[in-house]
């Protein structure tokens, strides 16, 4: 298969929204990728729509409950901070990385999920250090290409304050530039994540949001200019997109609790989780429910009964009860019981004590991090709740197309690069691509 092009850029700002075009059309660097290659209006993320899942959809091609990233945490009750689908072994199947690599082209990774111990040949995955005796440079280097990181930690190690957001992403902007002029790997994924904090601790439409879209437009600039520096601009592609919106919210749903008052959690003296036997796991926007024993027949009933009254209760915070049939339909994980989508305004934490709705406040928000004003993992369906996509530079021909879905992205980046995915759940866009 023959490539069209040298060197994929793919530019990951999360939690950017078909809703900001009104913004990025007027900012000069996003001009540039619009005005000389294609843009598409809506993008339709997948279910749930979370960051790990995603980033596992774009480089796969297909949906969660065949690439198996289905949320972003793992089902750990109790845990107070479980660990993530950090490492590539928890994708299924073949990647777009894994492809490149295989065809002897160099490849690159800036804190993309899901890569942990990849091989990539530079990589500084997402990961970070979850548990007290955990070193955050330790964890990082352990789980990606030590040299490469050392190196990037050494020249701009001081520009971070630990994951906090700007400084976070401005590191891995300094490290993309670097890793252009210097590497010029023919894949380069990166992932930006300053938007997405804005949005989830200061609300969608946030000044702090705004902010951040045009810091994005600074770094997307960088990028172009880091490019034309390497000597490798005109034989490049650069994308730039988001991996799902967000809506805002200020109500958060314990459903835990009301499975804890049942005795389908249990604790101990000290109100430690010890024993479960139907369990809600989050995805924000969206929930799992778990049973241990889906062959109990009357533990089913319970749990369906405590749905069903949910649904018909216009307060409590529930919009949708899907089986897990129907969200393996849907594309997420059809090993839950049910699956449960919030109503706009709400959203799901895993508490078990406390208040079955919980009214979130700025100061919530601010105190602690897992209240949050705007937050995402909700169904597709939702009204305007796209994301967006745009390309421009070698392979990409200009054009404006109304819609595609997350599923099509990995196909037709494997066909730039002249790699194949395999048999995928997304196509090859064609309508994008100078054939």
């Amino acid at each position: 298969m023959i490539r069209l092009t040298d060197h994929l850029v793919i530019i990951s700002f999360d939690c950017l929204s078909a809703l900001d075009f009104p913004i990025l059309k007027d900012l000069p660097h996003f001009q540039t990728i619009l005005n000389k290659g294609t843009y598409v209006e809506n993008v339709e993320t997948i279910y749930p729509s979370v960051t790990y899942p995603c980033h596992a959809t774009i480089v796969t091609g297909n949906y969660p409950n065949r690439h198996g990233v289905i949320n972003n945490t793992l089902l750990q009750p109790g845990r107070l901070s479980p660990d993530w689908n950090w490492y590539r072994d928890c994708i299924y199947g073949t990647t777009l990385y894994d492809e490149v690599k295989r065809a002897n082209l160099t490849t690159a990774s800036l804190l993309w999920p899901v890569t942990g111990k990849a091989n990539i040949d530079y990589n500084m995955p997402e990961i970070f250090a979850n548990r007290p005796w955990q070193n955050q440079i330790l964890v990082s280097l352990k789980n990606g290409t030590p040299s490469f990181q050392l190196d990037l930690n050494k020249r701009f190690g001081h520009i971070r304050k630990g994951l906090n957001q700007p400084e976070l992403d401005d590191f891995v902007l300094e490290s993309t530039v670097h890793t252009i002029k210097t590497k010029k790997p023919n894949l380069l994924m990166v992932h930006f994540t300053d938007l997405d904090t804005q949005r989830h601790y200061h609300g969608f439409s946030s000044e702090e949001a705004s902010a951040a879209i045009h810091r994005h437009n600074r770094r997307l600039g960088r990028i172009l200019e880091a490019l034309h520096e390497g000597g490798i601009y005109e034989n490049s592609t650069v994308v730039a997109l988001g991996d799902h919106s967000a809506l805002d919210e200020n109500k958060a749903v314990n459903l835990n609790v009301l499975l804890h008052k049942k005795n389908l959690i249990t604790t101990n003296v000290k109100g430690k989780i010890i024993n479960w036997q139907a369990y809600c796991k989050s995805c924000d926007g969206s929930a799992y429910i778990y049973i241990k024993d889906k062959q109990d027949p009357s533990l089913l009933n319970e749990v369906k009964n405590l749905l069903d009254s949910l649904l018909d209760d216009p307060n409590s915070g529930i919009e949708q009860v899907f089986t897990g049939e129907q969200a393996a339909e849907k594309g997420a994980d059809g090993r839950c019981a049910y699956m449960i989508e919030a109503s706009r305004g709400y959203y799901f934490l895993e508490d078990f004590e406390g208040e079955y709705i919980k009214t979130i406040t700025r100061e919530d928000a601010a105190a602690d991090k897992k209240y949050t004003l705007a937050c995402h993992g909700y169904s597709p369906d939702k009204e305007n709740y796209g994301t967006i996509f745009m390309a421009a530079g070698k392979g990409i021909k200009p054009n404006t197309l109304p819609s595609i879905r997350l599923i099509d992205e990995g196909p037709t980046f494997a066909r730039l690069l002249g790699v194949s995915l395999g048999n995928t759940d997304g196509r090859i866009v064609e309508e994008m691509l100078a054939i």
